[in-house]
């Protein structure tokens, strides 16, 4: 399965008349699937479809696809209801006329309603049905577009995500071979603080032994050590997938700087505090590129 961006956008347009439509679709970052449809009047009958459309393409991210409907004018043959008409020839016919009543005349009676026809009605419903079908089709074209933006943009990012995850593996290599943490440098940063305290600098060698054992001890790292290693294992396995992996993706990045910051704190030394530093930064970095993956 092919690693997806939340970030897309897709137009479709077209025709069934006497409709014109065009289908936008916009997503963006987001925690959850939040879809907001946006649909003409008269087209409320397209939402649970265009809805169920759009939740098996779009699995997580901020959705907001609108619909714009036009009415092309359209030359529609005027008809006369003879039926209607001729009723009411009879109906004059049998009132008598008042003095100051004139007769009725011809485009008098084609001024009322429903004589003159335009056969609107029965086309527009055939029509409708029809235009709906069309407008459905135009989404599912917009969401192919949508998806290959999607695909693309998150090509590039587990091609980002990739570099990050090798830029922490080699700092966490770095941090493991670091002199820095060995239990004799640790002795000896302990023996030349304790020299610093004396004139003398004579102490019980024994006991500055313990000494340093209890401080290594104490800033071991190799735990957190061997927790990045398999954060990485995980990530790359997770990239290797595909699909919509963008939540754990997330989860482990956030695993990441814990153990990150354990490390940094656990530090005896300068030169292993840099390279937890540096780790920092790519954490941060991998964790702003998590939050972009569906």
């Amino acid at each position: 399965m092919t690693l997806a961006s939340m970030t897309g956008f897709a137009r479709q347009s077209g025709a069934a008349p006497p409709f014109r439509w065009s289908w936008e679709i916009k997503t963006v970052n987001s925690k959850g699937l939040d879809l907001r449809l946006r649909l003409p009047p008269g087209f409320d009958a397209l939402d649970l479809p265009a809805r169920g459309l759009i939740a098996k393409t779009v699995v997580r991210g901020a959705c907001q696809a609108n619909l714009s409907v036009t009415r092309e004018a359209a030359a529609v043959a005027p008809r006369v209801n003879r039926d209607l008409l001729g009723q009411l020839l009879e109906l004059i016919d049998s009132v008598p006329l008042g003095k100051n009543v004139g007769p009725a005349t011809l485009d008098g009676l084609l001024a009322l309603r429903g004589v003159i026809e335009t056969g609107e009605g029965d086309e527009d419903e055939a029509a409708l049905v029809e235009s709906q079908a069309a407008m459905l089709r135009g989404l599912e074209a917009a969401l192919v577009d949508l998806t290959a933006m999607r695909a693309a943009e998150g090509a590039a990012l587990r091609d980002v995500f990739g570099a990050r995850l090798d830029a922490i593996e080699r700092l966490t290599r770095a941090a493991d071979d670091c002199p820095a943490r060995k239990p004799e440098a640790v002795k000896e940063r302990l023996r030349a603080a304790l020299a610093q305290l004396s004139e003398l600098g004579r102490f019980d060698e024994a006991r500055l032994h313990q000494e340093a054992i209890l401080l290594a001890a104490k800033a071991d790292i190799r735990e957190e050590l061997d927790r990045l290693y398999s954060h990485v294992a995980a990530a790359r396995k997770l990239l290797a997938g595909g699909g919509a992996v963008g939540r754990r993706l997330d989860f482990l990045a956030q695993e990441f700087g814990r153990e990150t910051n354990t490390l940094c704190a656990k530090s005896n030394d300068s030169a292993l505090t840099a390279i937890g530093l540096d780790l920092k930064v790519e954490v941060e970095q991998l964790r702003e590129q998590a939050q972009n993956i569906e």
